[in-house]
């Protein structure tokens, strides 16, 4: 005959353990709140005197000059360079600490999950400042773009300057976003053939707008043997004296005014040189 099975035993080994397994998770679990605990302290600490650290070596300056800039300016960004890069150290710390703590509780899913952030969060704070520090660069060449532009009285020396910053600030971003681990092949691609587009449309803008200057200049280059200061000239109609002559434009004194021609006149208009007898 079959032996009915000892529902007793059975009983007593099952609540045994139960209570083994809830008396090791209850332990683990104080335990990993023990680290979270302490290590909250610690990270709290640290924080504090890497706060310290960067403001006694100048990062809030840098964080307020990035403030400043006149393409941020209108956003009224209030922020703490020190204090985000302290945030930064103490959230790395309490990742490891959770780390840590999920393999306490012998939680391979959450602690692998805390692994994937402690491998980011580095190569995103580094992607941030990257971006930080590029759009600063980018600030200081803009101005100096359009410094440059202003001595040497180009007017559209502000367009100028903002396309560099925009195009030196667009690197900085592709830089920034690799660094911290993002693919950006189609954005870089896009971004050259945007590149060539601009550069090309300026090319043959600029080509059409300097078609004046440059046929000034080479008239300047054939007509100055033909055509001297004190001249008696006849030009569409007025009748004058060559008072001045630079590479792109003629004076005629008429009539006790000074008129100006644009020098590739003397190629394209028909032109009477008086003898001064005449």
């Amino acid at each position: 005959m079959n032996e009915f099975p000892d529902i007793k035993q059975i009983l007593i080994n099952t609540f045994s353990k139960l209570i083994e397994q809830s008396s090791t998770f209850i332990s683990n679990l104080i335990s990993a709140v023990l680290i979270l605990g302490i290590g909250w302290g610690v990270a709290r600490i640290a924080a504090f005197l890497f706060r310290s650290f960067f403001s006694k070596v100048g990062v809030d300056k840098l964080g307020e000059k990035i403030q400043n800039m006149e393409m941020l300016k209108k956003y009224e960004l209030d922020f703490s360079l020190s204090r985000v890069l302290s945030q930064i150290v103490f959230i790395l710390i309490m990742l490891f600490l959770s780390v840590s703590a999920a393999d306490t509780l012998g939680v391979p899913a959450i602690s692998n999950m805390f692994m994937m952030l402690v491998d980011f969060i580095p190569k995103l704070g580094v992607a941030i400042m990257m971006t930080l520090l590029g759009l600063f660069v980018s600030d200081l060449a803009r101005k100096f773009v359009e410094t440059l532009c202003k001595s040497f009285h180009i007017a559209s020396g502000k367009l100028i300057s903002m396309g560099v910053f925009f195009f030196l600030s667009f690197i900085s971003v592709i830089l920034a976003l690799g660094q911290a681990g993002i693919n950006t092949k189609l954005l870089e691609s896009s971004f050259n053939i945007l590149v060539a587009g601009l550069v090309l449309a300026f090319s043959i803008g600029y080509g059409i707008a300097s078609k004046e200057i440059m046929l000034n200049i080479l008239s300047s280059i054939y007509s100055r043997k033909k055509f001297r200061e004190g001249d008696l000239v006849e030009i569409l109609g007025v009748k004058g004296t060559i008072i001045r002559m630079d590479n792109t434009t003629l004076v005629l004194s008429a009539d006790g005014k000074e008129i100006s021609f644009p020098l590739r006149v003397l190629q394209t208009e028909k032109i009477t040189l008086f003898h001064q007898n005449q």
